[in-house]
């Protein structure tokens, strides 16, 4: 049959027990009389519960091991139904900081004002570490957000869109670059022609590759039927030129 004598040094969590030392600390009482006490209250919760109250033990200054209890707060509070009205309150009290500190992660009540200023510069390095994560985390987030932006756009892109539109589509994502002065980036990198009727087509090359296609539209002038060429950029054009911007490589 197990004992229900704890060994020296077992660890136990400050919010489930409180030793019969801390509560004769607490209620100002001496460590024998609260010994007296929870013994002679024992029997009569053994009777309704079927349980013995937990009895470990502690080492005191000469090397002595002595008795000592380990209660949780319902045991706590029924030994302290002996105790006088001001003794009782410091007990609830006692059990109500022990339960915050729990919620707040076991925290630990200073001692000391050495304690109180080691514990504060303790939590102000967390606060920072912490502060400092979360700027390198929205740091990141504002560096990628052009590239999320553009990807977002070009997915949703499903059809081939006209240049000026293309122009629209890069400021919006962080570039800032208007119609005309796409067109001479164009032209100027040899994907446009620069001359002639053919000025603002695609050269053969990158028509062949599938950057662009010429819409033609017929309109009438009087009874003669004239043909207009307009150039877009296909949905592999505006990944393409997407990846160029973003990649710095349209000069």
């Amino acid at each position: 049959m197990e004992s229900n004598l704890s060994k020296v040094g077992e660890t136990i969590n400050a919010s489930e027990y409180m030793t019969s030392r801390e509560i004769a600390e607490v209620t100002c009482k001496e460590h024998k009389n609260v010994l007296a006490a929870i013994r002679l209250m024992e029997e009569s919760w053994i009777k309704v519960t079927g349980l013995n109250f937990k009895l470990s033990e502690y080492t005191d200054s000469t090397g002595r091991k002595l008795p000592m209890y380990k209660l949780n707060k319902t045991e706590c509070l029924y030994i302290a139904t002996k105790f006088n009205d001001e003794a009782r309150a410091k007990l609830v009290i006692r059990w109500e900081e022990l339960e915050r500190a729990n919620r707040m992660g076991n925290f630990n009540v200073p001692k000391s004002f050495r304690e109180a200023l080691l514990l504060a510069a303790e939590q102000q390095e967390v606060i920072e570490n912490q502060q400092k994560q979360i700027e390198e985390k929205n740091a990141k987030i504002e560096a990628d957000k052009p590239k999320v932006l553009f990807s977002e756009a070009v997915s949703a892109s499903s059809k081939s869109i006209l240049v000026r539109e293309l122009a629209k589509l890069i400021t919006q994502n962080g570039y800032q670059i208007g119609e005309k002065q796409l067109y001479e980036r164009l032209r100027k990198s040899g994907y446009l022609c620069s001359v002639g009727e053919s000025r603002n087509q695609p050269t053969q090359t990158y028509m062949n590759i599938g950057l662009f296609e010429i819409k033609k539209r017929v309109i009438m002038d009087g009874d003669e039927a004239k043909v207009y060429n307009t150039t877009v950029v296909t949905p592999k054009g505006v990944h393409y030129f997407i990846n160029k911007f973003l990649g710095k490589g349209m000069k």
